[in-house]
């Protein structure tokens, strides 16, 4: 069961974690960050349907086609820990190395939209602060960490307890 949790969850973060690094750097190329974010959750999600998986073959070859909804869940959860532990790795090398100032141009497309959006001046002065806390909360890695788990977990925490609710089975049909 554990070879079954690992090599899902190793998948599912070198899924996440590809997607990730080809949406960032062509983000910050093109300095387009809203289409990132529906490509990022979509590969989340793809991602993640590796907890499917794991649940399953958990379920039906090594628990005798049974699983509570327990078991379930902490196979996802589990799955989930080391994707996004992988995402997170894989973010602060990409982060730290190759885009160190990946704040700045992102902060600055947002305060961009702000303004060609029609935000008022006092909508434009919240975006400036807003992205003025989210900079210096990226100089500390420990918040870059925080934010990037954040951005990860609650996904596949979705993604496992719909898995567990439609995989959980405590009686063996016939």
């Amino acid at each position: 069961m554990k070879r079954n949790i690992i090599v899902c969850g190793l998948i599912a973060g070198a899924i996440v974690s590809t997607m990730m690094i080809t949406s960032a750097n062509l983000c910050y190329k093109s300095g387009d960050f809203e289409g990132s974010m529906v490509l990022g959750y979509a590969s989340m999600i793809l991602a993640f349907s590796l907890i499917f998986v794991a649940v399953k073959n958990f379920r039906d070859k090594f628990n005798g086609g049974r699983a509570t909804f327990l078991e379930a869940f902490k196979i996802g959860l589990y799955v989930s820990l080391i994707a996004s532990s992988i995402y997170v790795l894989v973010w602060l090398v990409d982060y730290y190395l190759f885009v160190p100032d990946f704040m700045d141009k992102y902060s600055a497309t947002m305060i961009q939209h702000a303004k060609e959006g029609g935000s008022t001046p006092a909508e434009i002065k919240d975006t400036v602060a807003e992205m003025d806390s989210y900079k210096e909360m990226y100089k500390n890695p420990l918040f870059v960490i925080l934010l990037t788990y954040a951005e990860i977990f609650p996904v596949g925490l979705v993604v496992s307890i719909i898995c567990a609710l439609i995989l959980k089975r405590t009686t063996v049909s016939a």
